[in-house]
C-alpha cells in the first residue's frame, strides 16, 4: 500500500472520529431533547461517513478491485439519518416533550 493511501485513510479516520466526538459531546451537553437530537443527526452522520470512506479506500487499495459496499452504506446513512431525526422530532412534538427555556 502506498504512503499516500495511508495518509488519506488516516486523514479520513481522524476527521471521522473528530466529527463523532463532537456529536457525542453535543449529545451529552445539550439540555433538552431537540438540541440533543441535533448533535448525532448531523455530526456523527458525517463521522461515520468519513470512517466508511476510509474503510473503502483501505480495502480497495489492499485488494485488487473497488469495494463499494462501504459507499453504499454511506449513501444509505446519509439518506436515512435526516429522515429518522425528523421522525423523532415529529414524535416529540406530538408527545409535547418539554424544551429548555432559558431565562436571561
Amino acid at each position: 500500500m502506498s504512503v499516500w493511501v495511508e495518509y488519506t485513510v488516516a486523514f479520513f479516520l481522524l476527521v471521522g472520529s473528530a466529527f463523532a466526538l463532537v456529536g457525542s459531546i453535543g449529545l451529552h451537553r445539550f439540555p433538552d431533547f431537540f438540541m440533543r437530537l441535533h448533535g448525532p443527526a448531523k455530526a456523527t452522520t458525517l463521522g461515520v461517513g468519513c470512517v466508511l470512506i476510509a474503510s473503502m479506500l483501505f480495502f480497495s487499495s489492499k485488494d485488487q478491485g473497488l469495494h463499494v459496499h462501504e459507499l453504499l452504506i454511506t449513501l444509505f446513512l446519509m439518506l436515512s439519518a435526516p429522515v429518522s431525526a425528523y421522525m423523532l422530532a415529529k414524535a416529540a412534538v406530538q408527545q409535547h416533550v418539554k424544551t429548555f427555556n432559558r431565562k436571561d
